[in-house]
């Protein structure tokens, strides 16, 4: 009989356990590929990642640097060398001790042949094991924003790599997964239990985490919903407790329900469209031996026949914030001394046709249908305004793991016209400099997301000089000065930035960033 209670009272603690497991359900319009942290530079997969991988820094919630597998760091030599003190105490999911060689080993990695994430560390920069715990960073010229990024390049284990033959980066265009984009081995705060691309990924908490656990969830559970409508009901009918993005004609609805409300700010992402100026001929055009935006007069039409204001309008439904800039006005000072080209479609077309395109020119045009809010529709639109100048657009929109894989295709960019998003992963306007603007040369990290291929090198010059600039007046006119260039020869199309619009279940709490990162292991679930 004593041995019957012992039972029983075993198996109600067992359940009263089970009872107090807390699973949050996430649901997002695109999904979740690869879990190589070095295959996609990519806002959304890299907060996927976030809850499973960690940087040797971090960011707040108010996107504040803090340490994390780095618990201090100093700067010296000038800041030519920074050194940094690792955490002691950390270990891999499975078990392996983080030390220095794995720090060495993931700077390697991903400054290697395949990896998304090569404008990470700086060209030249040398990573050098002082002991067990201490590594030095030895660069060619100061770079007082070095970590600026470095919450995202994430650590990896240099045993587990070596073990399971994934030494080599993941790239985007891979049609062969690779063991780590199907398995991971970080030391966050979750562990991926189970991983079915385009299915169901299923997070369990790390028991072994090194850090204070602020949330109080024990499982998260992602599943990918392309579909606006059905990830919406999802959340009203508490199938899931949080979404993103909230398709901006619903936000009104989710906020009227009684289960479910909408958590929207301003967002730091300039959404923009780019066009290939570096070939002889376009890959996907109607014209031939030539490329039409290789002349300015081109990009400028481009650049008034589109209406941003109706976008916001029609398409935004009123959120977004037409930009002049490839970077948010927060980010910037002098911002406010940029206006938008005036709307034209009359003179873009008299522009067309001084260029030799009296009856425009057929081209075709790459776009996510989900990752951003209502891009294919923002696309669409696209598509109608330069049909009024003449312009035939051949609209290729497609899942963004299809996207990723074309537009960032190794040995040359395959996109003749693209709409794209960019949150500069440093908050600073020399990563749009660099990576967006930078012209591209083999070996060099210069111009990594400079899909276009435009190049100016007075711009690269002034680029250069904005990194090592550390009087902020000064820094902020040499990037002024940058940009009246890029603006001057139309290099993009800058649209907007896009308002953050998540779906959270009322029985949750979670903080919003303005970099659009959903980090789950900040989320209390009531």
């Amino acid at each position: 009989m004593k041995r019957l209670m012992l039972a029983a009272c075993a198996a109600l603690a067992l359940s009263s356990v089970s009872a107090q497991a807390v699973t949050l359900r996430y649901a997002n319009q695109g999904d979740l590929k690869s879990l190589d942290p070095y295959t996609l530079n990519e806002t959304t997969t890299n907060a996927h990642l976030g809850q499973v991988y960690e940087g040797l820094t971090a960011r707040d919630q108010n996107l504040k640097i803090v340490p994390a597998l780095a618990e201090s760091w100093e700067v010296l030599d000038g800041a030519k060398r920074w050194r940094f003190h690792l955490r002691k105490g950390v270990k891999f999911h499975d078990g392996t001790p983080f030390t220095a060689d794995d720090v060495l080993f993931s700077a390697d990695r991903v400054r290697a042949s395949g990896s998304n994430f090569t404008t990470r560390i700086p060209e030249g920069a040398k990573f050098v094991k002082i002991d067990d715990y201490t590594v030095d960073v030895q660069l060619t010229s100061p770079n007082p924003i070095l970590i600026a990024q470095w919450d995202t390049w994430y650590i990896m284990s240099k045993k587990w790599a070596e073990a399971h033959n994934t030494v080599a980066p993941t790239p985007a265009s891979a049609t062969t997964p690779s063991y780590a984009s199907l398995h991971e081995d970080g030391t966050g705060p979750f562990m991926i239990e189970s991983h079915q691309p385009g299915v169901k990924t299923v997070f369990k908490v790390n028991p072994n985490w090194w850090h204070k656990r602020e949330h109080n969830i024990d499982e998260i559970i992602f599943t990918p919903i392309p579909n606006a409508a059905t990830r919406v009901a999802a959340l009203l009918s508490g199938e899931v407790d949080v979404i993103e993005p909230v398709p901006v004609q619903d936000i009104p609805r989710v906020n009227a329900s009684s289960t479910a409300r909408v958590l929207a700010g301003p967002e730091l992402r300039t959404i923009f469209l780019g066009y290939d100026q570096s070939r002889d001929e376009l890959l996907e055009s109607n014209v031939k031996g030539k490329n039409p935006f290789k002349d300015i007069r081109v990009r400028h039409a481009f650049n008034i026949a589109i209406d941003k204001e109706a976008i916001k309008r029609s398409v935004m439904r009123g959120l977004s914030t037409p930009s002049a800039l490839m970077i948010a006005p927060s980010l910037f000072t002098y911002s406010k001394d940029f206006k938008n080209p005036k709307f034209d479609p009359a003179a873009a077309k008299k522009l067309l046709a001084d260029a030799g395109y009296p009856n425009g020119f057929e081209v075709g045009m790459d776009c996510p249908n989900d990752r951003y809010v209502n891009d294919a529709q923002i696309c669409q639109a696209v598509v109608g305004m330069l049909a009024r100048i003449g312009v035939k657009v051949n609209l290729n929109a497609q899942p963004k793991a299809k996207y990723f894989a074309k537009v960032l295709k190794p040995g040359g960019y395959q996109t003749s016209f693209y709409l794209l998003g960019w949150t500069p992963g440093t908050f600073d306007s020399h990563n749009v400099l660099f990576d967006l603007h930078g012209c591209r040369s083999p070996g060099s990290p210069r111009g990594e997301t400079n899909l276009g291929g435009y190049c100016n090198k007075k711009v690269d010059e002034l680029t250069d000089k904005i990194l090592v600039e550390s009087d902020a007046k000064k820094r902020d006119l040499l990037i002024k000065q940058a940009f009246e260039i890029t603006t001057s020869e139309y290099a993009y199309v800058p649209l907007h930035q896009q308002a953050l619009s998540w779906g959270v279940a009322k029985n949750v709490d979670l903080p919003q960033r303005a970099d659009n990162s959903v980090m789950l292991y900040w989320a209390h679930k009531k």
